[in-house]
């Protein structure tokens, strides 16, 4: 029996098949390289799609996701509860298209940490390429509700990616329970919210100028006026977010970027490029953005921390021993401006080690600050915490009866466990 064939459509070309046994590949055979390109992005396009499947938080991850299953950390972020619970997250995985969450938490502030507690992880062995959760925040709303923010895309970045939020009603209860994640928009964001003196609750949301990568390059340009350093408002407490505008950076590198009101109502912004820290400001609310400009803060490719603190001061947190220099991911310290960031006093050494990065933190309502980052991501996997004051950070070591360093949050043993077992004694 013959079977009847239909012309094909392939990226608005009209083919029809002269064969049944060459119906498959005729159509590709009569494409152009240009037509061919266009066919590969609109199937990776759809293999994207794929990324907006939401996970399903897993709040009993034991043991498959116990410390001797993982292997590498790098710090996402540290948040509190109204109660004083301490929660952390880490990316485990490693800083590539297998990433994944998890998180654990402390009721002692922060001198022990529990087992993971939660994991987000869109792997999937029935997926055609790895489903990534790489960057992400935890964050705790006005009204004590606990989010987490995070990414997730086919490999490392599909050209669109997404950006999801779960959030906890009751994150200092025994069993804390977990919203369905929805999806906020496009991009990725690495850094918490700022509530604005407006009332408004300000996101920011990278969609990256440089398009997808590897396979997904050249995919959702529709999406290219959009790209940049978005910031996205909600005037509802978070139940809707609406873009309002983006800055855009010279050589751009994830943004990774943060917003601090200043006093006389402008907004500025601080971004991580190639070319280390740009900023731009804003007169309008996050409407339209200035000339990106070189900030004087040196810094390496790699993320910062900034944020206004209670006191009205603004805090920094970056690598270097001085603002005018670093000397890489090492030698993680912290900063003062009374100024709204003209001048900068102390300079608090958090970690003067090698291999440190990514400092995430929040201040508590007794004042203390709470600073988390990681070491030696893939080997020593540490994530670790600082706890201090203002006062500490001018006089540029830790005094206050609470203030430490080094606080270990977590650390990955599978290497260990598989060391232990490779040298564990034959049995017969």
């Amino acid at each position: 029996m013959k079977i009847p064939f239909l012309p094909i459509i392939v990226s608005g070309l009209l083919l029809s098949p002269l064969h049944a046994e060459d119906a498959s590949e005729a159509p590709f055979a009569a494409m152009t390289p240009e037509q061919i390109r266009a066919f590969e992005v609109e199937v990776m396009e759809k293999v994207a799609d794929l990324a907006l499947i939401p996970p399903v938080p897993n709040a009993s991850p034991l043991p498959e996701y116990d410390y001797d299953k993982l292997d590498y950390g790098m710090t996402i972020g540290i948040a509190r509860t109204p109660s004083g619970r301490l929660w952390a997250c880490w990316v485990a995985g490693g800083d590539s298209p297998e990433a994944f969450f998890v998180l654990n938490a402390s009721d002692d502030d922060g001198e022990t940490w529990s087992k993971p507690r939660l994991v987000l992880d869109g792997q999937s062995k029935t997926l055609p390429r790895p489903r990534s959760i790489l960057v992400g925040n935890l964050w705790t709303d006005p009204k004590g509700r606990l989010w987490v923010i995070f990414d997730q895309s086919m490999d490392m970045f599909d050209g669109r990616a997404g950006v999801w939020a779960t959030i906890c009603e009751n994150p200092d209860a025994e069993e804390p329970t977990w919203s369905a994640p929805r999806r906020i928009w496009h991009g990725v964001t690495l850094n918490k919210p700022t509530v604005l003196s407006s009332g408004e609750w300000m996101l920011p949301v990278s969609l990256d100028q440089r398009g997808g990568f590897g396979p997904f390059k050249g995919a959702f340009t529709e999406l290219d006026p959009l790209r940049g350093a978005n910031v996205f408002v909600s005037t509802d407490e978070g139940a809707t977010w609406e873009r309002r505008g983006a800055a855009t950076f010279p050589n751009p590198d994830w943004h990774e970027h943060m917003v601090v009101e200043r006093k006389d109502g402008s907004l500025w912004m601080l971004a991580r490029t190639a070319k280390g820290i740009m900023e731009s400001v804003s007169t309008d609310g996050g409407r339209t953005w200035g000339e990106a400009t070189p900030s004087a803060i040196q810094h390496p490719v790699a993320r910062f921390h900034i944020r206004r603190l209670a006191s009205g001061r603004i805090l920094l947190v970056k690598h270097g021993a001085t603002i005018e220099a670093h000397e890489g991911r090492s030698q993680l310290t912290a900063w003062l401006s009374e100024d709204e960031g003209k001048t900068w006093q102390g300079g608090l050494m958090l970690d003067e080690r090698t291999g440190i990065s990514y400092p995430d933190g929040f201040q508590a309502p007794d004042g203390t600050i709470y600073i988390s980052y990681d070491r030696n991501r893939s080997t020593d996997g540490e994530i670790l915490m600082a706890r201090f004051t203002e006062e500490d950070v001018l006089a540029k070591e830790f005094q206050g009866p609470k203030s430490k360093g080094k606080i270990l949050i977590s650390r990955p043993l599978a290497r260990e466990a598989q060391k232990a077992k490779e040298a564990a004694p034959k049995t017969e």
